[in-house]
């Protein structure tokens, strides 16, 4: 599956709801992401896909970049089901791990 189909597989399962993994709960709550749920929703909408994991034991899900509120990037992994998209995680990409777009991993030396 391409990144393609999987952000067209995103896009219909969002339509219908979010739902919202506790581990992503934990993770958007922390006092230095304050991670709302509507940027959550910004970035599945509106953004891209970044990497796609098709063997995830959780079932398909990509990795997506989008921005939130004041321009600042967010990265949000999901997963397309049935009846919802559900939120893995979503947090605050550091230029340290991801370089300057924020697009590709930097390799650890």
């Amino acid at each position: 599956m391409t990144g393609v189909v999987i952000a067209t597989l995103v896009l219909q399962a969002a339509k219908k709801k979010l739902l919202f993994l506790s581990h992503a709960v934990r993770q958007m709550s922390l006092p230095d992401r304050m991670i709302r749920p509507v940027e959550v929703r910004r970035v599945v909408e509106k953004g891209e896909v970044i990497e796609d994991y098709p063997n995830d034991p959780r079932g398909h899900s990509c990795l997506m970049l989008g921005e939130g509120e004041g321009g600042r990037k967010i990265h949000v992994v999901c997963s397309p089901k049935i009846d919802f998209l559900a939120i893995i995680t979503a947090y605050l990409p550091t230029n340290f791990e991801w370089g300057n777009s924020y697009r590709i991993r930097r390799k650890k030396i």
